[in-house]
């Protein structure tokens, strides 16, 4: 049975509640849940209360507020990766994208009230908090993996440069919000998230690694939106890079460089057992689970 700290579904669902009240103009709102329900594996978020879990935090409310913030910025981002200035994808989770569904003025809106939203859940907390010490620290944390240099959006700005290295822009786009998982569980447990970096940056790498597998050979029909993307737009993609097999030898390697770099806790031998579960969504069911 999976831990209860571990589902934060239900935090995530009530912090949301608080941007989509009856104040909100009716479109945003309605655009907002749809971005975030029903989720994806919530890979970030259990990650985030994983590694707060393992290392005995006494602070859930903080350890959810920061799962929950992380999972509002990975929305935000799928909301404008779809747009039609990037990707210009009409299918997200198995379902219409929230541009195809709302237009792309109100999915642009949705995007940033959901990056507000991530800051303003912390805020929040920070008030009512009795360690509130510790949130400037996880607030920092994710700052850093949404912005420049090296956040998210530096990693999407990698899309519009000429050229650039696969490695560095996979660490960027994907890897920096799993850092800020790992980082912000840390954090928010009162310890210091600089041992945690590696663990969240291999196993960023390894999901977009993954991601490009999907999107080389991928069924559309099981991972929920189109594929080809990357070849048909001239994006970085470490199949075109490295082929088939080698993206996944290199998936195999970062996976098994993230587990091994797990610093010790209390908690290490269940937080590397949900790790490898986690990896197993990683690999596209055609080409089986081997790569996990």
């Amino acid at each position: 049975m999976r831990d209860p700290l571990l589902d934060c579904e239900q935090d995530i669902r009530d912090y949301l509640a608080e941007h989509t009240t009856a104040q909100c103009p009716p479109l945003l709102a309605q655009a907002m849940e749809y971005a975030v329900f029903p989720g994806g594996a919530r890979v970030r978020p259990q990650l985030c209360m994983a590694v707060a879990l393992a290392n005995n935090s006494s602070d859930r409310p903080l350890a959810a507020a920061a799962a929950t913030a992380v999972e509002f910025l990975h929305c935000a981002s799928l909301v404008h990766d779809d747009l039609p200035c990037f990707d210009d994808a009409t299918s997200r989770r198995g379902k219409p994208s929230v541009h195809a569904k709302f237009g792309e003025r109100i999915a642009v809106l949705t995007g940033d009230a959901l990056i507000v939203a991530a800051f303003q859940t912390l805020a929040v907390y920070a008030i009512h908090s009795v360690r509130a010490e510790r949130v400037p620290l996880v607030l920092s944390i994710l700052a850093r993996g949404v912005g420049a240099p090296h956040g998210i959006a530096a990693g999407q700005a990698w899309e519009c440069e000429p050229s650039v290295d696969v490695s560095r822009y996979h660490r960027a786009k994907t890897g920096a919000l799993f850092v800020a998982s790992t980082c912000a569980g840390a954090a928010a447990a009162g310890v210091d998230p600089g041992p945690w970096v590696n663990l969240g940056a291999c196993i960023g790498e390894a999901f977009q690694v993954a991601d490009d597998i999907k999107d080389a050979v991928g069924d559309p029909e099981l991972i929920g939106k189109a594929v080809g993307i990357d070849a048909k737009l001239g994006r970085p993609n470490v199949v075109m890079e490295l082929g088939l097999d080698g993206a996944t030898d290199r998936l195999k390697r970062l996976l098994e460089e993230g587990l091994d770099s797990v610093p010790y806790c209390t908690g290490r031998a269940n937080l590397v057992q949900l790790v490898r579960a986690q990896s197993e969504r990683f690999v596209p069911e055609k080409m089986g689970r081997s790569a996990a």
